[in-house]
């Protein structure tokens, strides 16, 4: 009896160690060890000693996450209470026959509107989408300053309209009902805001650029670490810092008042529709890496954009605010978002996370700045956009078009929604462009037919077709006149513009496009190598013969030059490789003035192409070698003076000077090397 009650209890005591050693040991040895000496591991967010026994404390999945994404049933249930849906609001039908049309009311049949709704109706006339016609519109759009839009004549109710409201503010503030339209409204309340209808924008100033506007303040990959660590908004409509020292435990104070909510600007500061920037005050965002912005007045959505320009990562409060363009845009991948119950975990928080953390958001910020923010013109084409995509939905953009560069208003779903056709994300996907090219060779007025050329480039190993654009003024000469080739060679009859060099010619099979004058002279080994080149970089434009801008001070102008062989700034497109995207951009993203414009000077086609590449990429272009006969054949010093006047033009209305310069260039291994000849794989490229 006894030996079994020994056996019993034996038994209990090794269950009992069991468990104990399965449960309870890791929680008794991370309790006894000192923080100090334990391992540190790589989090985001601080690891808390009571974690588990402190369930009130937010963990970062909750702080980034949404829980409630636009198409859960909250949307659902708050639009049909308010009657709008996209389904049951707009008349689709209207979009088949001439596509995404826009028609803009004549400021005539409204009341005289602001300076802002003017930025914005000049930006919608100035889109690829506008329309004269109102019967060949799919949408209408007013302004809020508009005066009873019942009367206009195509109103309907509010069907397949637009209202654009600038000043914060909700359904109330526009004087009347919207009915069926829609509204793109600056700092909506959540209360009457119908998720996925209406657009949420931010709030900005009268003086706001209409295009163009302040490029973006990470100029370099990294950054060094600012002074301060966060600042926030004070009670007199001004930004406090904190210090981002971590050993000094005040150094960051947040106020609160006697409820725990966070204090910001006063409530006349929050009623004012009239915003205005303190210069001393504009610097501290400059100076932090953090900018907490609480959600307790409209100027929030307008501390944002200030953050945003700054580099600051927004800390954001309140998950009730409808963020900017929040339909498209993840914010989780640019600012801190938590609840206001968490207030007191933001210091350490902030202080934990890895510095390349940090920096993944602060370029963040950077990218959704320059994207979607700097200027009336990108959010009011953000907004149409974003209703495109909603009209079209089968062909609308994924989520990483909009939350990668160089963004949804740069990735054309005309072109294609399948990522592996754009020239920018091969890294993203762990892939590259394909191993072929298309030859497109310009014939001008005064050319010869590129005998020799098109031999030489048909030699490439990489080249898959070759087309000649005729625009001369003779007659095409004969097919048995044109040289016998390895490749298909193909003669299109062009309009004798030189924009049509950069048509989107359904005839081109291949992802990069060599672009060629009659008269340029490459080699087969120029050829070869610079496509090599090319594959590393499809996004940019890899070429021979460069020229380089600059600011004339005596003149207060851009000038444009050859004489600075060490820097350059635009690789002439006479012999360049770049991805056929661009001539789909150049042709449905450019607007006509600047194509015409390009018909009409001489050698501006050149420099139009380098400034949409580099208003895309943000980067310089690539030179490669070349021999002198290619050098001396490319000189257009005639055409100097109509040069400047288009750098000039092209720059007014890009609304800032996008090219970039670099003292970079490309070169064989062993090029020019005193070693054997039959070492160097591009050997032909030294003989002249």
């Amino acid at each position: 009896m006894q030996s079994r009650r020994r056996k019993y209890l034996w038994l209990i005591l090794s269950a009992s160690w069991l468990l104990l050693v399965l449960f309870g040991a890791p929680r008794l040895q991370q309790l006894a060890i000192p923080p100090g000496l334990r391992p540190k591991t790589l989090t985001h967010w601080p690891r808390w000693l009571d974690q588990e026994l402190l369930p009130s404390f937010v963990g970062p999945e909750e702080l980034t996450k949404d829980p409630c994404p636009p198409s859960c049933s909250t949307h659902q249930w708050r639009n049909q209470q308010f009657g709008c849906l996209m389904e049951t609001c707009f008349d689709t039908s209207r979009c088949q026959s001439h596509g995404f049309k826009v028609f803009v009311y004549p400021v005539g049949l409204t009341q005289p509107i602001s300076e802002v709704h003017h930025k914005v109706l000049a930006s919608i006339e100035g889109s690829p989408y506008h329309t004269a016609n109102p019967e060949e519109a799919c949408l209408f759009v007013l302004t809020g300053d508009a005066l009873g839009p019942q009367l206009l004549p195509l109103w309907n109710g509010g069907q397949n309209h637009l209202i654009f409201h600038i000043h914060s503010g909700s359904w109330p503030d526009l004087g009347f009902d919207p009915g069926q339209a829609m509204v793109a409204i600056a700092s909506p309340t959540p209360e009457t805001f119908r998720l996925g209808f209406d657009v949420s924008l931010p709030l900005f100033p009268q003086s706001y650029p209409q295009r163009g506007g302040s490029r973006s303040q990470l100029a370099h990959l990294t950054p060094p670490p600012r002074e301060d660590l966060l600042a926030f908004e004070g009670q007199l409509d001004m930004w406090v810092t904190g210090s981002s020292n971590q050993r000094d435990q005040n150094a960051i104070s947040i106020p609160s008042d006697r409820h725990g909510e966070t204090k910001g600007h006063r409530d006349s500061q929050c009623e004012q529709d009239h915003i205005t920037e303190q210069s001393e005050d504009q610097k501290r965002p400059y100076n932090s890496t953090f900018c907490f912005i609480p959600r307790n007045c409209h100027l929030g959505s307008f501390r944002l954009l200030q953050a945003l320009k700054a580099g600051c990562i927004p800390v954001l409060l309140n998950r009730g605010w409808q963020l900017p363009f929040s339909e498209v845009i993840d914010w989780g991948t640019a600012a801190i978002i938590i609840d206001e119950r968490h207030l007191l975990q933001i210091k350490s928080a902030l202080q934990r996370l890895t510095p390349a953390r940090v920096l993944a958001l602060r370029q963040q910020t950077q990218f959704l700045w320059d994207a979607y923010f700097s200027s009336v013109e990108k959010i009011v084409h953000t907004t149409l956009e974003i209703i495109r995509d909603r009209v079209f939905r089968a062909a609308s953009r994924p989520w990483l078009l909009w939350n990668a560069p160089p963004g949804g208003l740069l990735a054309l779903p005309t072109f294609s929604t399948h990522l592996g056709d754009f020239p920018f994300y091969y890294l993203q996907r762990g892939s590259r462009p394909s191993g072929r090219f298309s030859a497109l060779i310009w014939v001008g007025s005064l050319d010869q037919p590129p005998l020799k050329l098109i031999q030489e480039v048909s030699g490439s190993q990489h080249c898959a077709q070759i087309l000649v654009l005729w625009s001369n003024d003779s007659p095409t000469p004969a097919q048995e006149k044109w040289p016998q080739t390895t490749v298909p060679l193909t003669v299109i009859e062009g309009r004798k513009k030189k924009s049509d060099r950069f048509f989107p010619y359904s005839t081109i099979s291949t992802d990069a496009i060599l672009s060629l004058d009659a008269h340029s002279s490459l080699s087969t080994s120029e050829v070869d190598f610079a496509f090599v080149v090319w594959q590393s970089f499809p996004e940019r434009i890899v070429g021979f013969q460069t020229r380089s801008h600059f600011w004339d001070e005596t003149k207060g102008s851009w000038g444009y030059t050859d004489q600075r062989p060490n820097e350059f700034s635009v690789v002439l497109t006479a012999a360049a490789f770049y991805h056929r995207y661009y001539h789909n951009l150049f042709t449905h993203f450019l607007p006509a003035p600047l194509r015409d414009l390009v018909d009409e000077l001489l050698a501006c086609e050149d420099i139009l192409m380098n400034f949409l590449v580099a208003e895309v990429t943000k980067l310089p272009p690539i030179k490669v070698p070349q021999r002198k006969q290619l050098q001396e054949s490319l000189q257009h010093p005639s055409a100097e003076q109509q040069s400047n006047n288009c750098i000039n033009k092209f720059a007014s209305w890009f609304g800032r000077m996008p090219l970039v310069h670099s003292q970079l260039r490309l070169d064989p291994v062993l090029f020019k090397d005193q070693v054997s000849v039959l070492r160097k794989k591009y050997r032909h490229l030294e003989r002249l």
